[in-house]
C-alpha cells in the first residue's frame, strides 16, 4: 500500500518505573533520528551499546539501540528501538529528543496499524496483538499467540480457497446450461460444499472457545436474602471477598470477583438479596442487582436446602431476561444431610464445606459450551464470530439452492466475502 510519509515515536513499555524502558521509532526519518540521537545508524539487527544524546551532545541515558531496516521489521518500515533505563523522566527525555528530530507522537495502536497497512499482519493478526497483551489467563495468552502467528488466518484462507474452487465450478456451468447439473455431479461439487460446511463448523467451534477466553463469562448470584450467595462467592474465589453474617440483607451492593475455570476468566457477581424492603440503602443495592442481571451470561439462583421452592424464587425467575440461562443452586445441604449431586439444571452443594463445588464448576462450563481440551483454540472477537455465522448461513442457503445455479453462485460469493472480512481482504 506504500509507506506513510511521516515518522512516529512512542514509549513502548507500560507506564511506571522499571529496570528497562523502550522508546520505539518507525518511519522514513528513522535513520536521521538515529544519527541525531546516537551519532550513527546502528548495524541492522545488532544490539548496540550507545549513549542517547540531546541536541547539545549531552548524554540523556545509556542503553541498547536496535535498528531494523525496511521491510524486515514489525511495521515494514525502518524501525529504531532505544532500550534505556525504565524511569518515566528518562524515557520522556529520550522520547522528546526523537520528536525534536522529526518524529510525531504515535497514536494508540499505530505501530500495529502500520504493520497491517504494510502487509506484515492481516487484520485478525493485528487484533490479536492487543488480545495477547490483555490476556487474563495462560490459556487466553496461548490462544492469542496462536492467532498472532497466523493459525486462525490460515484456517480462514483455506476455507476461502475451497470456496473459490467451488465457485469456479459453479460459475463455469452457467455458460453451459444444458449440462450444468451433470457437470457439477461429475466434479463432486455438492460433496465439496458439504466438506466446506463441516470445515467451517470446526473453525467456528474453535473460535467460539477463543471468544470465551477473551471476553470471559459473567455469572450473577441471585436469590432471597441469607441463602448463602456470599458464602458461595467466597468458596468459588477461594478467599473471603464478601462479608458473611447470619443477618439477612448483609450484602447491600454488588461484590465482584474474577476466578479462572479451565483458563476462562469468570466474573462472579454477588448481589443484594431480592426482597421487598423499606431500607433505602438495601433498595439501591437491589436495583444494582437487576442491572447486573441484565449484563450476565448465566444466572445462579441460590436457594436453601430443606425449604422447598418459594413463591419469591418463582417471582425472581419471572423477572429474568428472556433467554438468560439459569442454573439453580441448592445451598446448605450440610444442614439437612443431603449428598452433593446434579439433578437436571439444579446443583446441590454446600458453600460452607465445599461439597458439590466441582459439580457447579463443571456445569457452568458445560452451559457455555466449553470443551475441556481447549487445544487449537483461536482468540476470537464478536466480529469474528459474526463473520463466521454469516459465512455459515450463506453456505446453508447455497445447499438449499443447489438446483438454482444463479442463487447458488451468489450465496457462495457472499460466504467468501464474509470470510475475507476476517483477515481484512474485504473490509470497510
Amino acid at each position: 500500500m506504500g509507506l506513510p510519509a511521516d515518522t512516529i515515536a512512542a514509549i513502548a513499555t507500560a507506564p511506571g518505573r522499571g529496570a528497562i524502558g523502550v522508546v520505539r521509532v518507525s518511519g522514513p526519518a528513522t535513520r536521521a533520528i538515529a544519527q541525531g540521537i546516537l551519532g550513527r545508524v546502528p548495524a541492522p539487527r545488532h544490539a548496540t551499546l550507545a549513549d542517547f544524546l540531546d541536541a547539545g551532545g549531552e548524554v540523556l541515558d545509556q542503553g541498547i539501540a536496535l535498528f531494523f531496516p525496511a521491510p524486515h521489521s514489525f511495521t515494514g518500515e525502518d524501525v529504531l528501538e532505544l532500550q534505556g533505563h525504565g524511569g518515566p523522566a528518562v524515557l520522556q527525555l529520550v522520547l522528546s529528543r526523537c520528536l525534536t528530530l522529526g518524529a510525531r507522537l504515535a497514536e494508540p495502536g499505530e505501530f500495529t496499524r502500520r504493520a497491517y497497512l504494510n502487509d506484515k499482519l492481516d487484520l485478525a493478526q493485528a487484533e490479536s496483538v492487543a488480545d495477547l497483551i490483555e490476556a487474563a489467563t495462560a490459556q487466553a495468552a496461548r490462544s492469542a499467540l496462536r492467532s498472532l502467528r497466523g493459525e486462525f488466518s490460515r484456517e480462514v484462507r483455506s476455507l476461502a480457497e475451497g470456496l473459490i474452487d467451488l465457485r469456479m465450478l459453479v460459475e463455469a456451468t452457467l455458460d453451459f446450461p444444458e449440462e450444468e447439473l451433470e457437470f457439477l455431479e461429475a466434479a463432486a461439487a455438492r460433496e465439496k460444499l458439504s466438506a466446506l460446511r463441516q470445515q467451517l463448523d470446526r473453525v467456528f467451534a474453535r473460535a467460539r472457545q477463543g471468544s470465551l477466553l477473551r471476553e470471559g463469562l459473567y455469572v450473577v448470584l441471585i436469590g432471597r436474602p441469607n441463602v448463602g450467595k456470599s458464602s458461595l462467592l467466597n468458596r468459588l474465589a477461594g478467599e473471603e471477598v464478601a462479608l458473611v453474617t447470619p443477618i439477612a440483607g448483609t450484602t447491600r451492593d454488588t461484590v465482584r470477583e474474577v476466578i479462572q475455570l479451565a483458563g476462562i476468566p469468570v466474573h462472579i457477581i454477588d448481589t443484594a438479596g431480592l426482597r421487598e424492603t423499606t431500607d433505602e440503602v438495601e433498595r439501591l443495592g437491589i436495583a444494582r442487582t437487576w442491572a447486573a442481571v441484565e449484563k450476565a451470561n448465566i444466572a445462579l439462583l441460590v436457594t436453601e436446602a430443606g425449604t422447598g421452592p418459594a413463591v419469591e424464587d418463582e417471582a425472581i425467575l419471572a423477572r429474568l431476561p428472556a433467554g438468560l440461562p439459569v442454573l439453580r443452586v441448592v445451598n446448605k445441604i450440610d444442614l439437612v444431610g443431603e449428598p452433593p449431586r446434579l439433578a437436571g439444571e439444579t446443583v446441590y452443594l454446600s458453600a460452607k464445606t465445599g461439597a458439590g463445588i466441582e459439580l457447579l464448576r463443571s456445569r457452568l462450563l458445560a452451559l457455555v459450551g466449553w470443551q475441556e481440551t481447549g487445544e487449537g483454540v483461536f482468540m476470537a472477537r464478536a466480529r469474528h464470530l459474526e463473520a463466521l455465522r454469516r459465512a455459515r448461513a450463506h453456505l446453508e442457503a447455497a445447499d438449499e439452492h443447489w438446483q438454482a445455479l444463479e442463487l447458488l453462485a451468489e450465496e457462495l460469493k457472499l460466504a467468501q466475502n464474509a470470510l475475507a472480512s476476517l483477515t481484512g481482504e474485504f473490509t470497510p
